[in-house]
């Protein structure tokens, strides 16, 4: 059974309860977030630690640029999702809360520094993602692989999970990924094909589900995550629940979409948890090894479930 570890600090130990997260930020959201939407922080020794490690490192995390909800639940519980190659995207995706823009330099002990942190947390299920670095001739694809065998490197025993950007539906990209023998590639397909103009305008939802088709053609455990509430129908999810199956897509994640800033997409409808647990229910039945549902759920949360 896969665990994640602590650094050393004891559960519950020292942490603060705080009502609201500071600053808020105007969102475009359909009234007031419904009960189980509201989250309680609680930041202790362990989140600090976390923090100070990346900083130290040089490194960052899509918990804080995406501003996942989760991130507190995750970061005391030591652990986080590592992000590749920067803090700014060169796609413009209208729900993401990244940076946007011309990227830096890609810094080349960002693979060492990444197994570094790794192995100090004592992570047994690492999660890596990227932004998009379209201006790379590999997207980043080498960047990804050198970090998989650094990890591997420092900390044997440690599961690896990718979450990767299309490489603009280069294969060969792809499959240099996947030789460096990542435990489960994720690509998240994000929302229904109707949307994708409005959502992922620089995407394709048939190149995506050619990425999925691939990771799982060369036996490594494929996944993909989908946000709801941006103006998708419940049938349209399903039919594309379906398409990721026959492609052979292992593990689903489903969570409710939540507006950044004001500046970001709309949020449409609040998904009930009811909602999401049936179409949990429908997504076991269709197949998926294993289905994460719910209206806080992101493509990283709770990630060693599924191989437990």
């Amino acid at each position: 059974m896969a665990e994640t570890t602590t650094i050393g600090v004891p559960e519950q130990a020292g942490l603060v309860t705080i009502a609201e997260p500071a600053p808020r930020v105007r969102k475009r959201e359909p009234g007031p977030r419904p009960n189980w939407l509201r989250v309680r922080y609680s930041r202790g020794e362990t989140f600090e630690d976390i923090k100070r490690l990346k900083g130290d490192l040089r490194l960052h995390t899509v918990c804080e640029e995406a501003r996942c909800p989760n991130i507190d639940e995750c970061w005391s519980a030591g652990t986080a999702t590592f992000m590749l190659m920067g803090d700014v995207c060169t796609r413009h995706c209208g729900f993401c809360a990244v940076g946007k823009g011309a990227p830096g330099r890609l810094d080349p002990q960002e693979p060492e520094n990444t197994a570094t942190a790794i192995a100090r947390m004592g992570v047994r299920h690492a999660v890596i993602t990227s932004v998009n670095r379209d201006d790379l001739p590999d997207g980043g694809s080498a960047h990804f692989a050198a970090t998989v065998r650094a990890i591997r490197a420092a900390s044997p025993g440690t599961r690896i999970e990718l979450l990767v950007p299309d490489f603009q539906g280069r294969a060969a990209d792809l499959a240099r990924v996947l030789e460096a023998g990542p435990d489960i590639v994720a690509h998240n397909v994000e929302t229904v094909p109707r949307l994708y103009r409005r959502v992922r305008r620089e995407a394709d939802f048939a190149q995506s589900l050619r990425c999925i088709e691939q990771i799982a053609a060369a036996g490594v455990l494929s996944k993909t995550g989908l946000m709801l509430g941006l103006g998708e129908t419940d049938d349209e999810v399903e039919s594309v629940m379906f398409e990721l199956r026959e492609r052979g897509c292992a593990i689903l994640s489903l969570g409710q979409y939540l507006s950044p800033t004001v500046r970001h997409l709309a949020v449409e409808r609040w998904v009930s948890p009811e909602t999401f647990a049936r179409l949990a229910e429908v997504g076991r039945a269709m197949g998926f090894r294993h289905v994460e549902s719910g209206p806080l759920v992101r493509s990283s949360y709770m990630a060693h479930r599924a191989m437990e």
